[in-house]
């Protein structure tokens, strides 16, 4: 990296941007599943899935829901590009990296420890860092010119078409993935599974959070040399 003298910032090139976005985002959520408080919404789906099936692994899953996603983005769009699908292939990548965390942190790992048997104070610092560096990777794969996993660029890529405030996209998208988390887990297990006190916060606060790691990143960081049409 290297200091831009005409804008004052630092320079970072897309590559790290965007290789940082997957490996923070896998890691929040590796940390939000071991502490057991309630997921992000966004993945809360995914990890339903996971824990109801007995062959596919949550980063597995992770390309179920996000390929059902991508239809959806296709539709609302009117039109489909190959260089979409760059997009599916992020998913994968995140749900690789994500299955690599739980599988090398023995915290992070379900075999070892199931979900929330954790001692509480780690459980709430598992929580606190999840929420906090969650955001900020969703907020890096908005920054790069590579297209992010699917539910980033589905809200990039709508929010830009309509013209509609990301931040605010942002938190009416989770809202209505907290709904859907919902109906998943009555219809699959009956009961409230993976969501909690935590899934509530990162519904409420992960838009307004992201506003604000958006707005200090440009402030600091210029991303590559190019703009993606």
């Amino acid at each position: 990296m290297q200091k831009d003298s005409g804008m004052k910032k630092i320079r970072l090139n897309d590559e790290t941007v965007y290789i940082s976005g997957a490996v923070i985002l896998s890691l929040a959520t590796a940390m939000l599943s071991a502490a057991d408080f309630g997921l992000s919404v966004i993945v809360s789906p995914a990890y339903l899935v996971s824990l109801k099936s007995s062959f596919l692994t949550f980063g597995q899953a992770e390309y179920v829901v996000q390929g059902i996603l991508f239809v959806i983005f296709c539709c609302v769009m009117r039109q489909v590009k190959a260089l979409y699908f760059g997009a599916f292939l992020s998913g994968v990548l995140y749900g690789f990296i994500l299955d690599l965390w739980r599988a090398l942190i023995p915290h992070f790992n379900p075999d070892m420890y199931a979900p929330g048997t954790l001692p509480m104070a780690v459980r709430i610092i598992y929580f606190i860092i999840g929420f906090f560096i969650n955001a900020f990777g969703a907020v890096l794969y908005f920054k790069n010119r590579y297209y992010p996993q699917v539910y980033e660029f589905f809200v990039k890529g709508i929010s830009e078409k309509y013209q509609k405030d990301l931040a605010g996209f942002k938190l009416r998208f989770d809202l209505v993935f907290l709904l859907l988390t919902l109906g998943v887990s009555f219809l699959l297990f009956h009961k409230l599974v993976a969501v909690g006190v935590g899934t509530l916060i990162m519904a409420c606060c992960n838009g307004p959070l992201i506003g604000v790691y958006s707005r200090w990143f440009d402030r600091h960081f210029t991303v590559g040399k190019y703009k993606r049409k």
